[in-house]
């Protein structure tokens, strides 16, 4: 099971591609395909199942919104939908962050996050692509790894990167940067 069928990819696609046309059964099913994942993706990143729930909302709105312009070569559906739940989720965090997050807690987030082990209860289509980013981080070196971690799970910015990580602003941008183009080109290789 190293990842999904072009068939399971296409019957994704197709979905996606109901939504954006209006068709409200694809909507429905689109919606219960993904729900768990986008809740669970939230849920990790806010740590408020309430905010979660309302992140959950925005994210089908913004796939709704956006429907038309997915590319099935690009990335799967699940890893499109996941990104735009990762950026709603750091949005209403950031948006409800007074205080800057505590380093205790970031550094519980970059642990927690770089020795994941996908849960049982999981989907297979979850855990697959789980599996797959946390491979996927792994293959970053440490610093890189935790640069990307505070940046995207974190909401850190690159200042904030440097600061917690006692690098140059510079550094710690190439540090997110390479990493994040790591990761993209290794989950295009994969869907390729």
């Amino acid at each position: 099971m190293e990842g999904l069928s072009r068939a399971d990819r296409a019957d994704d696609a197709a979905l996606l591609a109901g939504l954006a046309v209006g068709d409200a059964a694809a909507a429905t099913a689109f919606v219960r395909r993904f729900q768990r994942a986008v809740f669970g993706m939230a849920v990790s990143i806010t740590r408020d199942p309430a905010l979660a729930e309302d992140v959950s909302q925005e994210v089908f709105l913004r796939a709704w919104r956006a429907a038309g312009t997915y590319d099935l070569r690009r990335a799967s559906v699940l890893t499109w939908l996941l990104t735009i739940s990762r950026n709603a989720a750091i949005d209403a965090v950031r948006a409800r962050r007074a205080t800057p997050v505590e380093d205790e807690i970031l550094d519980r987030l970059v642990q927690d996050t770089l020795t994941a082990v996908p849960e049982q209860e999981e989907t297979a289509l979850n855990r697959i692509e789980s599996e797959r980013a946390l491979r996927t981080l792994h293959s970053l070196s440490p610093p890189q790894a935790r640069a990307v971690v505070l940046a995207v799970f974190g909401g850190c910015t690159a200042a904030e990167v440097a600061d917690r990580e006692g690098i140059p602003l510079g550094t710690a941008k190439t540090r997110i940067r390479d990493g994040l183009r790591r990761l993209r080109d290794r989950e295009e290789a994969d869907h390729a």
